[in-house]
């Protein structure tokens, strides 16, 4: 099994939102910090939002700021992506990756990120 499993992707309607999740499977990674980035067919994969370890630090990219909201519960080892007003352009494979050696910040890299699930798609389209 993996180490991070996310779900909350499929098929929304230009304008909609949608929460995707990111379940951390192993008790001992479950205050690393976490990102989640997207990849589109044809496209390099993208960073999006970032949390550390204590939810005391968070990152957006500029394509999603304003449109996007990512929290953690530790108890339940699950990190969540909120997205709004989303539209065709954000309909790719989304990914959450675990950085193991941070737990106060996170980074924007994703070589720096050394756990990653399996993805979930999102399709924007009427």
């Amino acid at each position: 099994q993996s180490l991070l499993v996310e779900s909350g992707g499929g098929l929304v309607q230009p304008g909609g939102s949608l929460r995707l999740s990111c379940k951390v499977t192993t008790r001992t990674l479950d205050y690393s910090a976490v990102g989640w980035f997207r990849q589109a067919p044809g496209k390099e994969r993208e960073f999006l939002s970032c949390i550390s370890g204590n939810s005391g630090q968070r990152k957006y990219a500029d394509s999603v700021k304003g449109r996007a909201i990512i929290s953690r519960d530790n108890a339940e080892r699950m990190v969540y992506l909120e997205m709004y007003r989303l539209n065709p352009e954000d309909t790719a494979d989304y990914y959450c990756a675990l950085d193991r050696e941070l737990y106060d910040q996170c980074r924007l890299l994703d070589s720096e990120y050394d756990y990653w699930g399996q993805g979930t798609q999102v399709t924007v389209s009427s």
